[in-house]
């Protein structure tokens, strides 16, 4: 009778809520995210010497400040990781409504730096950048809106998400930041096929999309310029691209050694968005690929575990979480291999950055709260009582 009513995992009443969490979390995925983030710190402490020096910090001034920001964001994994998916779901949703808030406001009270984008707020001690934070709360706020729409009577959930992601898209590209919008709406666009979206709809958006980039091409300069850089036959040597081109040339299999990599003198974001130049430099293409391994494992394991769920709103936040950390990896290793045009994004868990890496790590533990094993997710379960 406990199967029938609760599937095939056994209940535990009265279950301490750590033993309960450790039996039942994604334990794989915790690893990965765990190595990545150790990557991160070893390429940290090849990368940020250079630029330290540059600004008269210490010289592991920036590895330190990863520690800190890293051991807030796996703390931050953690407790978000032990709630269960109703939680999840409406702290994700205030999340949602405070980073939009914030990222509204930055015309009015944000700084560039002096990067020609108005994206962060200076905090004095450190900045934070509202879009980070933005990115997975939209993806549980849109996952509402969509499992709601299937129910009798409910919201015309699927239309008001495509509405509030235009919205956000209209804003980031006001920094501009095309980067997080091209983000936001590719995870969109991942949740409404999974939830069922006619592929006409989808040809549709994808034309839209596709006209967005003209326009943005014909009258944005700062869109313009990265996209003739992407598609110019030669790469100019002294630019970014150039750079971490180079580098990755040089590393070859193995690399030129710890320590003697060159690009981490040139490159003004080897710390942040072309880490993985440092890390083909001077581990070469062994560590890299170990990389993309650990960032596939994260992604298909948590793929896999959703097919299971039979919750609706679980399985689509829980794709579009696992889509939004897949996608951002591939954007920034594509940029650096100049596979895609530069965007400007960090790569999750291994960069440095103190808003990334606090988003990556509650985005992580959204991901492992849907996907641990509850006593009805497993969608194979109806079946089972149906064919009885």
């Amino acid at each position: 009778m406990t199967e029938m009513v609760h599937g095939a995992s056994p209940v535990r009443s009265g279950e301490p809520i750590l033993p309960k969490w450790w039996r039942t979390v994604d334990r794989w995925t915790m690893s990965c995210v765990l190595l990545l983030f150790a990557v991160g710190l070893l390429l940290g402490f090849a990368a940020s010497p250079p630029l330290a020096s540059k600004t008269g910090y210490s010289p592991f001034h920036y590895v330190t400040r990863q520690a800190v920001f890293g051991g807030v964001a796996l703390t931050a994994m953690i407790i978000t990781s032990m709630m269960s998916p109703l939680l999840v779901r409406r702290l994700g949703v205030l999340g949602f409504v405070l980073a939009f808030t914030a990222v509204a406001m930055l015309p009015l009270f944000g700084t560039d730096f002096g990067k020609g984008a108005t994206r962060w707020y200076s905090l004095g001690f450190t900045s934070v950048q509202p879009s980070e934070f933005l990115k997975p709360g939209f993806v549980i706020f849109a996952a509402w809106l969509m499992s709601a729409s299937s129910e009798i009577f409910g919201p015309p959930g699927k239309r008001l998400s495509l509405l509030v992601a235009l919205v956000l898209v209209g804003f980031l590209v006001m920094q501009p930041d095309f980067g997080q919008a091209s983000l936001i709406l590719a995870s969109w666009g991942i949740m409404y096929f999974v939830a069922g979206a006619p592929m006409l709809v989808l040809v549709a958006i994808a034309g839209a999309t596709v006209f967005g980039g003209t326009l943005a091409y014909q009258y944005s300069e700062h869109f313009a310029r990265r996209i003739d850089g992407f598609l110019s036959a030669e790469v100019d040597p002294t630019t970014q691209l150039g750079y971490a081109a180079n580098a990755i040339q040089e590393g070859g299999f193995f690399g030129v050694g710890v320590g003697g990599g060159t690009v981490k003198w040139l490159l003004p974001d080897a710390h942040t968005d072309f880490i993985i130049a440092v890390a083909a430099e001077e581990y070469g293409l062994i560590l890299v690929l170990a990389v993309i391994f650990l960032f596939m494992v994260v992604t298909v394991r948590s793929m896999f575990r959703l097919i299971r769920e039979r919750d609706p709103f679980t399985r689509l936040a829980g794709t579009g979480l696992a889509a939004l950390f897949a996608m951002q990896a591939l954007i920034n290793l594509g940029v650096a291999a100049r596979l895609l045009p530069a965007k400007g994004m960090t790569l999750p868990f291994v960069s440095y950055g103190g808003s990334s890496l606090v988003a990556a790590g509650i985005a992580l533990g959204m991901l492992l709260a849907f996907t641990r094993t509850r006593p009805q997710g497993e969608m194979h379960d109806i079946f089972r009582r149906r064919a009885g």
